[in-house]
């Protein structure tokens, strides 16, 4: 049911159809079928974001990442297909972008991570021609594939910027599956590159250190401290500014193949909203998940403040305690479940491996079986392209969930010998 005109008081407001907001509203709707419940999201489809580096190393289709978004939502919730222009937490009220208002007694904020494509100079210009691509857009991912098989030789450049992502381990999966690709049909880089604006090829020392074995064996070359800047596509040149004692230095490097992940961050109606914290994000408990100075809001996702990685196994654990916890308030108690942080990152090493990342707050290693997570693994790339996209349409986005069954398990200290 759409709604875009009245302006009226919901009982719970939710801000963004994407993975946590639809996977709220089925949840809160299965426990509460009277709950009067309102998703306020200007798509008209939704996507299966994880599914995209697939795409780009042709092992998936795109199409088969996209739905109608009135199929994803559950019955009896309304949906107003508007974008929001701003959140005013002190008088219960989201206005829309054609001004109208939306009152709430509860708001959850679930508006997902907003990729700023403006932020690299050039690079909207670029996109979808000249080389350039980036698994992070629907209607790219396809190219990405196009431009790996088209790859006879020379430099390819794969970058990852500075701060927050979705899926921190994406930028360096689009490296792998083509480098694999690269590998199986003979053909030989002259400079395979990964440039990323951090310190280590991955936040977690336990599982960086595989990488870095995985990286080594395609003979990637990894550039830290790199930030991609400028984009001139027309002349294949991408610009790269490290610092170096203390002073900005440019670099311009030619490429060939240029994989692009552009700077993201919370949407601007958080970061100018009394809910956002210092960095822009949507302020939360990292546990509870509700907001510290204002109860009636909560948030969960890729806008919050939560120091996890911000990825669609994240909010698996993250809904069923927004939702108890939400549940509990509107009955008049006070919060029940806690959050662990847990996040995991499938990172395909090649076209037919996977290594399984999950962790919880404080890098803790916390895998879902008794297996050493350093290890590439087939079964795992079954369920990174079978079963994981199964999982998402049908128990989680539909409010059903499976026991919990990570935990915290020790592993030697030494790296095992990895294939990917």
């Amino acid at each position: 049911m759409s709604d875009t005109t009245a302006t009226r008081q919901h009982t719970v407001v939710i801000v963004g159809a994407g993975t946590a907001g639809t996977t709220v509203a089925a949840r809160l709707r299965k426990n509460r079928h009277d709950l009067d419940i309102v998703v306020i999201d200007p798509a008209n489809h939704h996507d299966y974001q994880p599914a995209w580096t697939l795409v780009g190393g042709g092992a998936y289709r795109a199409e088969d990442t996209r739905r109608p978004l009135h199929d994803c939502l559950p019955e009896g919730v309304r949906h107003i297909a508007q974008a929001v222009s701003a959140l005013l937490p002190d008088e219960r009220l989201v206005v829309l972008a054609d001004g109208s208002r939306v009152a709430y007694e509860y708001l959850v904020v679930a508006a997902g991570i907003q990729i700023n494509w403006k932020a690299i100079d050039g690079l909207e210009e670029a996109l979808g021609k000249n080389g350039v691509t980036s698994n992070y857009r629907y209607d790219l991912a396809s190219y990405t594939w196009q431009l790996v098989q088209q790859f006879t030789g020379g430099t390819a450049i794969f970058t990852q910027p500075a701060g927050a992502v979705k899926c921190p381990g994406a930028p360096q999966k689009a490296l792998y599956l083509a480098a694999d690709h690269f590998r199986r049909t003979g053909v030989k880089a002259d400079s395979l590159q990964f440039r990323t604006a951090g310190a280590s090829v991955f936040g977690i020392p336990f599982y960086a250190q595989a990488l870095d074995k995985v990286m080594a064996s395609y003979d990637a070359d990894p550039h830290f401290g790199s930030n991609l800047v400028q984009v001139r596509g027309a002349e294949r040149i991408a610009v790269f500014e490290t610092v170096v004692d203390g002073e900005k230095v440019r670099e311009e490097v030619a490429y060939d193949l240029l994989h692009v992940v552009p700077p993201q961050g919370a949407p601007d109606f958080i970061r100018q909203s009394a809910l956002a914290d210092a960095n822009g994000w949507l302020e939360v408990d990292k546990h509870t998940l509700r907001h510290p100075r204002y109860p009636n809001v909560f948030g969960l996702g890729d806008c919050t403040s939560t120091p996890n990685s911000k990825t669609a196994a994240a909010i698996k654990s993250q809904a069923p305690v927004l939702v108890s916890n939400l549940l509990s308030v509107l009955n008049g108690a006070g919060n029940v479940e806690s959050y662990d942080g847990y996040a995991a990152c499938p990172l395909t090493t090649s076209r037919g491996k996977v290594l399984l990342a999950e962790f919880t707050y404080g890098g803790t290693i916390t895998p879902s079986l008794p297996l050493d997570p350093r290890v590439p693994r087939r079964f795992y790339w079954w369920l990174k392209q079978s079963f994981l996209p199964w999982f998402y349409w049908n128990i989680l986005i539909k409010g059903r969930g499976l026991p919990v069954t990570h935990k915290s398990r020790k592993f030697p200290a030494g790296v095992p010998s990895v294939q990917p």
